[in-house]
């Protein structure tokens, strides 16, 4: 691929310093800013975005210019809006956030500085995992740069428009993930989810409009308001538009995050990006979308990697980062390891969530060291039904359940290996 084909990481240069401000001007950095603000409208902005088909690249997928098209217009109020930018990444198995955070810090604040003139916000906020340190001081440098050049602050490039972008360091926990937690974390609550409706674009932080989006999914839209939808369209390799970072954990020759067309076949993912799996590992299954997707299988390799694919199949894009199954790895280890993470990770707001997955993680831990019973299957089936979708006040139990339901319906002979044996046959 060449260089024009991978815009958002086309300046990122792995274990090097990240482009400083007059770097990031010289290759095009913040055109797209100038062009918005001095020739389109809010609007004109969102319907841009609308017309590009972005989806969002946090897990949920929902199209981006359609949620900011929910922002109550200024003329229909006065009221502040707000925009948070997801950066916690505590999603097992990926990392590409990172990446674009540490590498091109000034791709992400143009996108932000773009998406706040868009839905008229004048406070934007970047939350980020408490443990990304590197991320947290290059955003703030970076920051600090664009506000001296007049790209954050008052009257922005003379047009009138007038944005704070403040860089939040996060007191960490996988619920902030959600972005209704995210907002009660921002105002100093505990983070725990919000009952919806009313939703973030009409009542969101401070009870006032906010939008929440992911970081990749905020760093197109410099890319997109700059070349247009039907050039972000055409990007793609299905119907989906883009690129994604697609992400490959386990044992591969090659683990990393791969800037590719939306919609690249699995199979060219792991075995071309990825370098294939080890010699002599055989690939049982993979998470597609981070640890809270279920189990696809060797059959689904020549799948597309987009969201219609991938739910076709039964499982979800998720975040688009895959981690691998071999046949070395004991799925009922692998299982059990989520499972304790959601259970630590819940923040006890619902019994099914706050109680089951504890219970979850006790019965399998049970079950690793040999110490099972048969019976424990039939309670794990029933948790993976208890704590699905509809059932608690958030989306982390479902997604808890995911790979667990999937594991068992796939992996359901290493389970009784465990139970009849007594043992791990992994060791």
């Amino acid at each position: 691929m060449t260089a024009t084909e991978t815009p958002l990481t086309r300046d990122i240069r792995p274990g090097e310093a990240p482009p400083g401000l007059r770097e990031y001007e010289s290759k095009g950095g913040y055109s797209a800013l100038r062009k918005a603000l001095r020739q389109m409208s809010p609007d004109e902005v969102i319907d841009e975005v609308r017309a590009s088909n972005l989806r969002g690249r946090g897990g949920a997928g929902f199209p981006t210019g359609m949620k900011w098209g929910f922002v109550p217009k200024k003329d229909e109020t006065s009221t502040r809006r707000y925009l948070a930018v997801n950066g916690d990444e505590m999603e097992p198995g990926t990392f590409k956030d990172r990446l674009l955070m540490e590498g091109n810090p000034h791709q992400l604040l143009e996108g932000v500085i773009l998406a706040s003139y868009a839905i008229q916000a004048d406070l934007a906020y970047i939350f980020i995992r408490w443990a990304y340190h590197p991320a947290f001081n290059r955003l703030r440098a970076a920051a600090g740069e664009a506000r001296e050049a007049g790209y954050i602050g008052k009257d922005i490039l003379g047009t009138g428009f007038n944005l704070r972008v403040h860089i939040h360091g996060s007191a960490g926990r996988y619920m902030c993930g959600e972005e209704t937690a995210l907002l009660s974390s921002i105002e100093g609550s505990p983070a725990r989810p919000r009952a919806k409706p009313p939703f973030p674009p009409v009542v969101g932080l401070y009870g006032k409009p906010t939008i929440v989006q992911n970081i990749e999914t905020i760093c197109n839209v410099p890319h997109i308001v700059n070349k247009g939808a039907s050039w972000f369209r055409s990007l793609a390799r299905s119907d989906d538009a883009g690129t994604k970072l697609y992400g490959v954990s386990g044992r591969v020759n090659r683990p990393g995050i791969f800037e590719l067309p939306m919609g690249t076949p699995i199979r060219e993912i792991i075995e071309d990006h990825a370098g294939g799996m080890w010699d002599g590992v055989r690939l049982r299954g993979f998470l597609p979308g981070g640890g809270s997707t279920r189990f696809l299988l060797e059959e689904h390799l020549d799948l597309p990697m987009d969201f219609g694919h991938i739910e076709g199949a039964g499982s979800r894009l998720g975040t688009g980062t895959m981690i691998i199954l071999d046949d070395r790895t004991c799925p009922v280890g692998l299982l059990h390891n989520l499972e304790h993470f959601y259970a630590r990770e819940s923040c006890g707001w619902c019994t099914p969530c706050r109680d089951g997955l504890p219970w979850v993680e006790k019965t399998l831990d049970a079950i690793e060291k040999g110490e099972g019973r048969i019976e424990d299957l039939d309670v794990l089936d029933r948790h993976c039904t208890l704590l699905g979708p509809g059932r608690t006040f958030c989306a982390l139990a479902p997604g808890a359940m995911d790979p667990l339901a999937s594991g068992l319906e796939f992996f359901r002979a290493d389970f009784v290996t465990h139970i009849n044996d007594g043992k791990c046959p992994w060791g």
